[in-house]
């Protein structure tokens, strides 16, 4: 056998009572892996049992220790009776199985039930033994590394990025799998647990051989996700960026000196091509999106650079990188954010070794994110992504990414330093801190009609006005002033219908939707004097009456675009003298705050004449906004004053009443509090003087509305409120840490049911200059309940004198590990010094007693805690004191309050690490927070 799992038991603690009798439990223990049970003896009354019992060993083949997690069931035995279910533990045995892991699992881990929850803890250590194995058709990927970062992970150097990959699974959902339809929670929901772990461990599996054939040994910026698709089936898939990394040694500062090198056409490929994406089979042809060159009229004629490295692209597929930051140099240009969406009606999963449907949906829309990105003249997709929403039959698909163009340098020289980039290697050398904003296409012939300007630093090459990407702002980019949170919101109902019908509605509605989102980060971003988005991520949910799209960014001035113009009010009735007073106090309005806006952002760009090359930004052919950029009639235009100073203006024109509502929700963002600075980058553009303080806290506000029957208007303006107002909640729970950064704040929105709607945002403040902190959050409203919203305190305790970042406090008479948790992927004033694996769990609870356990607020809160403290268990068990790159990527809440019932579907993932202080050798100190449950809110903090 090519493994060895031993595991050993060795004793319980806090186990709750399971005989009423003498309030004592008779607890026993199976451990099972694959088809083999062992079992402990039954240590009598006592709710902390000592079991101390033999190694448990297994011998099974190394694709089984990827696949099969290490199940621990905690009984309480009965004589005369079947044995009560106390609780199980899923342990995974992949960090094991890389040469750098761990040697042993070793620590306390929550018993958790579905019904119950944390129901005590269980003391368990776990080994593996791998022997040798030369088989070149083994089914396993042992040594592969998985990251969830999607940065260079911090003490490692990239000597080869070989691109894409992608694997997904599918199987039947066991919710609807029940004979007869009768169904017993605590059964179904394990089984669902059970399934979705041997799923993900089967995925990992099945990217690492991929990996492993392109001649990787790691996965970076890995991203799983889970689709359920209800009664048609449950698909489990991931993407990540296939690179060779090498382990920095211990004198070598991390990312500093970071080696960069991409696949050359030159290279010997493997039995598997090392530089094409990793896919089991391509629905659609390639026919016209081909990367080999065309001639013809309709060819886009690309700059010398880009078609110096279009060359090299040619000899492989087109690449896809998940990776949003990267190290200087390794990006030229960016052409812009490339994005695409499909609606597919779902059908049932006949073979679920045979998920060719799903495969050919996604394959369809990378197809289209390439011809886009080609369109661009770029070669490559950055920070690239793929959602989805479901909402019974009908499932929206979608991807986005940024199109750019790659350094060639890498593409020919192998492993080089990337921070020593020979720039003469351009025949147009562009400085780094401009460089990237560089138009990739020809002016000449430009993809779309667009205002170009030299570059305002180095007054060579062409940029655009404005410029939109997915990814982090790169280091070296020059700006002027801070940024801050830009974001885009929208309802917009629908009729309730079903199939293709219901299919085809949505279809209609999703290109007005991302106009009118466009529409609005456009006019934000003017209103803020921005010239560039970073991080830009946007969501559309569909529910069975109504489509949600939420988009956010950071926004920023770049000193190398042009300033933006300013904000034009423009009236559809001159002649009305009261409407033109009301216009001329909107636009007053509009101009005291892009005033306001510049000195708060500190943004003071200097002067500079600039020469407009191309056509101006044209007026779309659909228009479902109420003010948008007017450019009709050249007489309408003589007649207003569009300059503002030496720009030209952006004219927002009222044609109805609606449309004042329109331009007031422009004017409803208000700025945060002196002090406090927001943005979903995991970096502040314009902020850098942090300390090293993180903390983290998540928060789940509930909110119903009683009126049915509302507009697009009416049902807008609520959701900005409750955005608006969960900021708002952040600001005052951590007003005592200000001066206080929020970063990486990352929104999802979903609607789980009719007339139910969540929105999570996971963010992590930073006290700059003071301390930076993380933070989860997430806000949920339904169309039916009325609570009141109310805040939770988080203040901040002193940091603990302690070296050690897990530090050990005294709780009733245990001790407590804690460890730190951030959604960035490094914690500020400390230094990684090792990698122990990703951790990805998914819990489900289900309750029956909601009104009981303190209606949504209280069991929400209860969950989320004790998921904390599962991932913390399993990171400490690993000899971590931290996870960083942490997301929770669903958290999926069903409700039924008639019957005081709620189910919540929560997966968690991040990166489970050893930390030190940046200048010690030893790990840093911790601080905990605690927050409290109030009514309508709960809030929990790390």
């Amino acid at each position: 056998m090519p493994g060895k799992l031993k595991a050993k038991i060795v004793a319980g603690r806090h186990l709750p009572v399971m005989d009423r009798a003498s309030d004592l439990t008779d607890a026993f223990v199976e451990v099972k892996f694959g088809n083999t049970t062992f079992k402990t003896d039954v240590f009598p009354k006592s709710l902390n049992p000592q079991w101390n019992s033999e190694w448990f060993k297994f011998e099974v083949d190394d694709e089984d220790l990827q696949d099969e997690p290490l199940q621990i069931t905690v009984l309480d035995h009965d004589t005369y009776s079947a044995n009560d279910a106390i609780g199980k533990v899923y342990i995974d045995i992949d960090p094991l199985l890389c040469s750098e892991a761990a040697s042993v699992i070793s620590g306390w881990f929550p018993i958790y039930d579905t019904i119950h929850g944390i129901r005590g803890e269980i003391n368990v250590l776990v080994k593996v033994e791998l022997f040798n194995d030369l088989n070149r058709f083994r089914q396993s990927s042992c040594g592969v590394k998985f990251f969830c970062t999607t940065s260079i992970p911090r003490c490692y150097r990239v000597a080869m990025v070989h691109g894409f990959v992608e694997e997904l699974v599918v199987n039947e959902d066991p919710e609807y799998q029940w004979i007869d339809r009768i169904r017993t929670p605590r059964a179904s929901n394990e089984a669902r647990q059970r399934l979705i772990s041997l799923m993900s461990g089967e995925l990992q599996r099945k990217i690492g051989l991929k990996v492993l054939e392109m001649g990787g040994n790691t996965v970076v910026g890995y991203l799983q996700c889970f689709d359920l698709e209800g009664e048609s089936g449950l698909v489990v898939r991931a993407i990540g960026t296939a690179c060779t990394l090498d382990k920095l040694t211990s004198g070598s500062a991390p990312n500093t000196n970071t080696h960069v090198a991409l696949p050359t056409s030159s290279s010997s490929p493997p039995p598997f091509s090392p530089s094409k994406p990793c896919s089991r089979q391509s629905s659609s042809s390639d026919t016209d999106l081909s990367l080999t060159p065309k001639t013809g009229k309709n060819h886009l004629a690309l700059s010398p650079l880009s078609r110096l490295t279009e060359l090299v692209f040619y000899q492989q597929e087109f690449p896809f990188f998940t990776l949003t930051t990267f190290p200087p140099g390794f990006l030229v240009h960016v052409g812009g954010v490339v994005s695409a969406r499909s609606v597919k009606l779902l059908d049932r999963i006949h073979n679920p070794d045979e998920p060719e449907t799903r495969d050919a949906w996604w394959e369809e829309i990378r197809q289209e994110i390439k011809s886009h990105a080609k369109a661009l003249g770029c070669h490559a997709v950055l920070g690239y992504s793929e959602s989805t929403s479901i909402c019974e039959e009908v499932c929206i698909l979608s991807a986005s990414g940024t199109a750019a163009i790659l350094n060639p340098r890498y593409m020919r020289e192998g492993c080089l330093d990337v921070g020593n980039t020979d720039h003469r290697l351009f025949e147009d050398p562009s400085p780094p801190t401009c460089g990237f904003c560089h138009i990739p296409y020809d002016e000449l012939n430009m993809p779309f009609p667009a205002q170009l300007t030299y570059c305002y630093h180095c007054r060579r090459q062409k940029v655009p006005d404005v410029l939109f990407t997915t990814i982090d702002m790169p280091h070296e980019a020059a700006v002027t002033g801070k940024g801050c949170l830009i974001q885009a919101r929208l309802c917009r109902l629908k009729k309730k219908a079903q199939g293709e019908v219901n299919a085809t509605a949505i279809s209609n509605l999703l290109p007005f939707m991302e106009y009118e989102l466009h529409t609005q980060l456009m006019n934000k971003l003017k209103l803020r004097s921005m010239n560039a988005l970073f991080g830009l991520h946007i969501q559309i949910s569909v529910g069975e009456n109504m489509l949600l799209g939420l988009a956010s960014a950071t926004g920023v001035y770049l000193t190398a675009l042009p300033a933006p113009g300013g904000i034009q009010i423009a009236g559809k009735a001159p002649s009305d003298l009261s409407n033109d007073h009301h216009i001329l106090t909107i636009q007053k309005r509009i101009n005291d705050t892009i005033s306001k806006n510049k000195e708060l952002y500190q943004i003071n760009p200097p002067e500079l004449v600039e020469e407009v090359v191309g056509s101006p930004i044209p007026e779309p052919r659909q228009r479902s906004r109420l003010f948008r950029s007017h450019s009709e009639s050249s007489d309408e235009l003589s007649e207003l004053d569009l300059s503002h100073g030496k720009k030209d203006a952006f004219v927002l024109e009222i044609d109805d009443t609606d449309a004042v509502e329109d331009i007031h929700s422009l004017l409803t963002d208000a700025p945060p509090p002196t002090g406090f600075y927001s943005c979903n980058t995991e970096i502040m553009p314009g902020i850098y003087n942090w300390t090293s303080g993180v903390q983290m806290f998540t928060s789940v506000r509930v909110f119903r509305l009683s009126n049915a029957n509302l507009t697009n208007q009416g049902l807008n303006k609520i959701f900005t409120d409750l955005c608006e107002n969960l900021l708002k909640s952040f600001y005052f729970k951590l007003r005592s840490m200000i001066p206080c950064c929020l970063c990486h704040l990352n929104f999802t929105v979903a609607v789980p049911e009719d007339e139910l709607i969540q929105v999570r945002c996971l963010r992590p403040p930073f006290p700059c200059m003071k301390t930076p902190c993380e933070t989860e959050e997430q806000l949920q409203f339904a169309m039916e309940l009325c609570a009141d919203s109310s805040s939770t305190n988080i203040l901040p305790l002193p940091e603990g004198r302690s070296r050690s970042l897990r530090s050990n406090r005294s709780f009733g008479g245990s001790s407590v590990t804690v460890v730190k948790m951030t959604p960035l992927s490094f914690l500020p004033g400390t230094r990684i010094i090792k990698y122990l694996g990703i951790i990805n769990m998914f819990f489900i609870r289900e309750t029956t007693s909601l009104r009981e356990e303190g209606g949504v607020s209280g069991f929400l809160h209860s969950f989320i805690a004790e998921v904390f403290a599962m991932v913390r268990a399993h990171v400490a068990a690993l000899g971590g004191n931290a996870v960083v790159s942490y997301s929770m990527k669903e958290c999926m809440l069903m409700e039924n309050p008639n019957k005081n019932q709620a189910q919540c579907l929560i997966n968690v993932s991040g990166d489970a690490v050893i930390c030190v202080m940046e200048t010690d050798s030893e790990p840093m100190p911790s601080t905990t927070n605690i927050g409290q449950t109030c009514s309508g809110e709960a809030d929990v903090a790390t």
